[in-house]
């Protein structure tokens, strides 16, 4: 096992068919550290109200968590847009994970990094929700669609992976941060929480 200082995770979406769990456990059983930060969207509460598809993997992935806690990790969950629910809790400790809207990461040679899901600067969260879930509701769409569609890459022997969803997000995502000049207001938060 690789030991490190430090874990980053995000966006697993745990509670939806695209979640990944099984290759976010054979990380975790392949490197312990010192800190696990949860950045975000661990669990999608979103998609959980139109569907639920809970693997045993998914019970897995939060059982490997709260073992990492109990055993001396500093763990970190950072709530993103759609495990939003869990922000009534930020400042409590659950099975110690620690609920918090942002954190401090201080880099091994000094450099220090604010932690966020980042969906507080993203405008079309914060003031057009009704854009950000239909987004995701086309986005869960396009995911199943592409299940299909690599099933067929696979059976027409075409190497890779490619995602549909990811494509389309990405072409989405940057029309709308350029619109919205997101990496400004980042940058704006970032400076603003540093000087705090």
């Amino acid at each position: 096992m690789l030991h490190v200082r430090s874990i980053f995770v995000s966006d697993i979406h745990l509670g939806t068919r695209a979640c990944q769990a099984e290759h976010l456990i054979d990380f975790l059983r392949e490197h312990s550290a010192e800190h696990l930060y949860l950045l975000g969207d661990i669990v999608d509460f979103w998609s959980m109200a139109r569907s639920v598809h809970w693997a045993p993997a998914h019970n897995t992935v939060v059982q490997k968590i709260l073992r990492r806690a109990r055993h001396g990790e500093k763990v970190v969950f950072i709530p993103g847009n759609h495990d939003e629910v869990l922000r009534e809790y930020v400042g409590t400790a659950f099975g110690g994970i620690m609920l918090t809207d942002h954190a401090i990461h201080e880099t091994a040679d000094g450099r220090r990094f604010l932690l966020t899901h980042g969906d507080e600067f993203d405008q079309v969260t914060r003031y057009h929700r009704w854009i950000a879930v239909l987004g995701d509701y086309f986005y869960n769409l396009l995911v199943s669609i592409n299940l299909r569609l690599s099933w067929i890459r696979r059976r027409l022997g075409r190497p890779g992976y490619w995602s549909l969803a990811t494509y389309a997000k990405r072409r989405v995502k940057g029309a709308l941060e350029f619109v919205f000049d997101f990496e400004d207001s980042v940058i704006r938060g970032a400076r603003a929480d540093s000087t705090a």
